[in-house]
Formats: C-alpha cells, structure tokens, sequence
C-alpha cells in the first residue's frame, strides 16, 4: 500500500524513483547507506510528537550530515568541506 501511495505521489509531481530494485543494493549504494546512517543516528528509538516534529530533526540531521560528520569515502571531511575543496 506504501509503495503505491509514494509511487503516485512521485508521478503527480513529475518525479522518477531511483531507488535501487529488492536485492540489488549495488544500484545505489551510496543512497542505501546513507538511509541506513539517518535511521540510526536521528529516528531509531525517536517518536515524534507530530510532522512537524519529524521533519525538525530531519533538516536538522542533514544539514549535520552535509555540513559537519565526516565521511570515510570523502577522506575524513563534511561532504560541504569536500566540494570546496575539489571545485
């Protein structure tokens, strides 16, 4: 049932999903681990009070997770401190 609803929700607005298929991580890897981090460091455990809520602590998370954690594959640095860096 989710996954119509979201599947009709991206078609009214023009969207294509990129999700990768069941079984086949590889396809996006990077989204797949980056899902995984956000469940663990900002919602797991978590009940919100209402949206509104859950949407706070979700911008807030990825402007951290843009802005300040470090990442292994980006050499240790903010995904922000990386692009300026390399452009």
């Amino acid at each position: 049932m989710r996954r119509m609803i979201l599947k009709e929700l991206l078609k009214s607005r023009g969207l294509i999903r990129s999700m990768s298929r069941k079984a086949t991580p590889t396809d996006n890897a990077a989204m797949e681990s980056y899902f995984h981090t956000f469940k663990a460091e900002a919602i797991h455990g978590k009940r919100f009070k209402n949206q509104e809520e859950a949407t706070l602590v979700s911008k807030k998370y990825i402007a951290f997770y843009n802005q300040e954690r470090l990442h292994s594959s980006l050499g240790y640095t903010s995904p922000e401190k990386y692009e300026k860096l390399r452009f």
